[in-house]
């Protein structure tokens, strides 16, 4: 049997318990895992003064995928070095350049934990696929200055049209296995990077003719994803905006805990995460909810780790678990981090999960 190396780099508030969580149920899987926790975000700032250690990043390049829990919080805010830089910089330097959030919401649960009403996330079934790499969180300058007396902050957004290609090509053949529907979303009534954006998705759908192209404006797609979200397929997003639609998206599923990522590349190397934050306001307090870090394992099984039958059972006994009413208190429940956590596990070995 094949081993597998994965870094778990667990972060910061309650990234080490959802991290712990997904963790335990890999752990009843049959795959050999070496696993190896290292230092990153603001743990790491206080450890070594750097948010991503050189060590970290070796260690990162070296393996056959990353699992990561949250980073960031209050104790590092104002601070010259922020625990975000580093996710930052990873994502450069593994040439991570696209982010793939599916929402599935599981009609039991997201018809009393969602605001929505049941028929507004009924066969809701999208994948946001964010580009990860460009755009306004790394453009240069970034910077303060003094004029006149008043401090003016610049922060640049930028887009080459190789970033927009390679992102849009990914869209596309992704749509291509699932309903082949792709809904660009950009501001290009207002910004040049969205114009380019625009320009290149168009020219790229011409080598996806079986693919159907639909350009929508960032502020009527984001009303629109909790008005008539099962008309979704891909959407195509850059950085921010796609940041922003993801997170919104996760009304659709009732909360933000159960939502999975992945940031993927060229090759099957991969870094997994759940796409909420480190919630300090719960930190260590066990309540977390685990599902959004134990299903973006399961991403990390079929992707990275070639092993998506794996990935189906993990994928199914999550949805067991939640529609049997083992939740946590985002969803309504009264079980903690752990108790969710086992409860997944334990159904690994249930026949209707195999």
């Amino acid at each position: 049997m094949a081993e597998y190396r994965v870094v778990v780099l667990p972060g910061d508030g309650v990234g080490p318990e959802v991290t712990d969580a997904a963790v335990r149920v890999l752990q009843r899987l049959d795959i050999d895992l070496h696993l190896q926790w290292h230092p990153f975000g603001g743990s790491a700032i206080d450890e070594t003064g750097v948010p991503l250690p050189e060590s970290t990043l070796a260690a990162c390049f070296d393996a056959d995928a990353v699992f990561l829990g949250a980073v960031g919080g209050p104790k590092w805010q104002g601070a010259s070095v922020r625990p975000e830089a580093g996710l930052l910089k990873l994502r450069q330097q593994l040439k991570l350049f696209a982010n793939i959030r599916p929402v599935r919401p599981i009609l039991s649960v997201a018809a009393t934990a969602s605001p929505l009403k049941p028929s507004a996330v009924e066969d809701v079934d999208l994948v946001v696929v964010r580009e990860l790499t460009g755009g306004i969180y790394f453009g240069e300058p970034r910077e303060r200055r003094e004029e006149d007396g008043d401090v003016v902050a610049v922060d640049t957004c930028v887009y080459r049209t190789s970033d927009v290609r390679r992102i849009a090509e990914l869209g596309f053949s992704l749509a291509r296995r699932r309903r082949s529907r792709v809904i660009s979303v950009d501001k290009a009534n207002v910004l040049e990077t969205s114009r380019l954006w625009r320009e290149v998705v168009t020219e790229v759908q011409g080598d996806f003719p079986d693919v159907a192209l639909e350009h929508q404006l960032v502020d009527s797609a984001a009303m629109r994803l909790v008005t008539h979200a099962r008309e979704f397929d891909v959407l195509l997003t850059s950085n921010m905006f796609g940041d922003i639609l993801s997170d919104e998206a996760s009304v659709l599923a009732g909360s933000i805990g159960v939502l999975p990522s992945a940031s993927l590349g060229a090759g099957t190397f991969g870094l997994y995460e759940p796409i909420h934050g480190s919630a300090p306001d719960i930190a260590g307090r066990g309540i977390s909810n685990p599902v959004g870090a134990i299903l973006s394992a399961a991403m990390m099984l079929e992707h990275s780790l070639g092993r998506p039958e794996l990935a189906r059972r993990v994928e199914a006994a999550v949805q067991e678990t939640l529609t049997e009413g083992v939740r946590t208190r985002d969803l309504g429940g009264a079980q903690n981090t752990a108790e969710v956590a086992e409860e997944v596990a334990a159904r690994l070995g249930d026949d209707k999960c195999q």
